[in-house]
């Protein structure tokens, strides 16, 4: 400030009231900057807290506690939902067993329920395995079994929560099963509480991420059951081991021309045995067979063939002359064998090593012994009303001939297989799809 003859110089005052001023805004900014700088670091340290309680929370939702299926779902967009690629998970082969009878096949995709995959991911959400969805999951099964088939080794691979610690991409932790101090979850227990009863796993082992259930599979095999009866089991055997080795099968499968260009398959098994169970003097008998893969409605159509040898009806060279293609290029119109006694027994793959708890195989043992039990009282039943129809003596002569009149015309009846109308060839479907491809094209 300067002086004047005594008087103050306004023009100063007003300097040192900026300068002031300048000052204080300075401070204000650094001072907002350094609570910024604090709410940041609070903030990271209460997200941090949240998803460890969010953790443990989720981890104590996958336990084998009995009240597990009968938790709440976590809804999409619920704000305690933790991140999917903040979960640790894992690459997991799943054994299945399922009763088909009341299924519409294994697959869900072709929208027919209830499906055996449907009921699969319905219990793996509901246990919170599952993370993300099923195409998050790097989902593959080893087959397609139709309506009314069963398994006792069907297989499937997918990503599943875990307790795992290790990085997603270190593979080979996920297959030797580094967990840290805590055990795995025991897949196995926790999904058959939330499966219905006649859909149970049966084991699950840790797959290398490259691992695929249905081009990993070097093998599947199959049996068919059915009752001997009058059958010929020495033809039929004998006509089985002609499918063993590699040819095309076109005339023994429903061919898909869109999707399937290739009908040459590999058998390498076939057998007829008997089994241990009978019923009122009749043997239950089995077909087995294996091989490294099989066409749609491959093994009922061999199965179909193969009564007809039995019952004496078509001969045991029929199965040759149906093989080779050249001779036989369109498939002859006949009937599938029944779906119920097909059983997918097991599916093999190199490396893959199957386990379960010992609980869990206890009580999967106890589960399939009190369901055979249940399925033996139902046939207790049947054979029951088999006893309270009238007895043969009650029905009329004119009945019982017109019935054994109509039963040998049944007999009678059959037209052999190179005799039958015929489907069109490879070829002649093929050519037919052509045209309409060209025509979705254009459209």
């Amino acid at each position: 400030m300067t002086i004047s003859d005594g008087k103050s110089d306004p023009g100063g005052d007003d300097r040192d009231s900026e300068i002031a001023k300048e000052t204080e805004l300075v401070f204000l900014r650094n001072r907002v900057k350094e609570l910024e700088a604090e709410n940041a670091e609070l903030l990271s340290q209460v997200s941090s807290c949240q998803c460890q309680q969010m953790e443990v929370k989720h981890d104590r939702s996958v336990s084998d506690s009995s009240s597990l299926v009968r938790r709440r779902r976590v809804r999409k967009g619920d704000k305690n939902s933790i991140p999917s690629h903040l979960i640790s998970k894992r690459y997991v082969a799943l054994k299945i067993m399922y009763f088909g009878k009341r299924f519409y096949g294994f697959s869900a995709e072709a929208q027919m329920e209830p499906s055996i995959e449907s009921e699969v991911f319905k219990a793996l959400e509901r246990t919170r395995l599952l993370v993300g969805d099923k195409k998050d999951s790097c989902y593959s099964r080893c087959g397609r079994t139709d309506k009314g088939v069963s398994s006792t080794g069907q297989v499937i691979a997918l990503f599943l929560r875990s307790r795992l610690k290790s990085p997603p991409g270190d593979s080979k932790a996920q297959v030797n099963g580094k967990t840290g101090e805590r055990p795995e979850y025991d897949y196995v227990r926790v999904l058959n509480r939330a499966l219905p009863d006649d859909i149970r796993v049966i084991g699950w082992s840790p797959a290398p991420v490259d691992f695929h259930a249905r081009f990993s599979c070097y093998a599947r095999e199959y049996k068919y059951f059915f009752w001997r009866q009058n059958l010929n089991l020495s033809a039929m055997d004998i006509a089985g081991k002609k499918f063993i080795g590699e040819h095309d099968f076109r005339n023994f499968c429903k061919m898909d021309v869109a999707n399937v260009h290739c009908y040459t398959r590999r058998v390498t098994f076939f057998e007829v045995s008997p089994c241990q169970n009978s019923h009122e003097g009749d043997q239950l008998c089995t077909f087995t067979m294996r091989g490294s893969a099989f066409l749609w409605h491959q093994i009922r159509c061999m199965v179909a063939v193969l009564f007809m040898i039995g019952q004496g009806v078509e001969s045991v060279d029929v199965i040759d002359t149906l093989l080779d293609t050249k001779k036989t290029p369109r498939k002859p119109q006949y009937l599938l064998a029944s779906e119920i006694p097909l059983v997918l027994r097991t599916c093999e793959f190199e490396n893959v090593d199957f386990k379960c708890s010992p609980g869990a195989a206890e009580s999967l043992r106890s589960h399939f012994k009190n369901e055979s039990l249940t399925y033996q009282l139902e046939s207790v039943i049947y054979q029951e009303a088999l006893r309270n129809c009238l007895p043969l003596s009650n029905v009329s002569r004119e009945e019982s001939s017109c019935d054994g009149i109509e039963k040998k015309k049944k007999r009678a009846e059959h037209v052999p297989l190179l005799s039958r109308p015929t489907e069109p060839s490879y070829e002649e479907r093929a050519a037919k799809l052509k045209p309409r491809k060209q025509e979705t094209c254009h459209v």
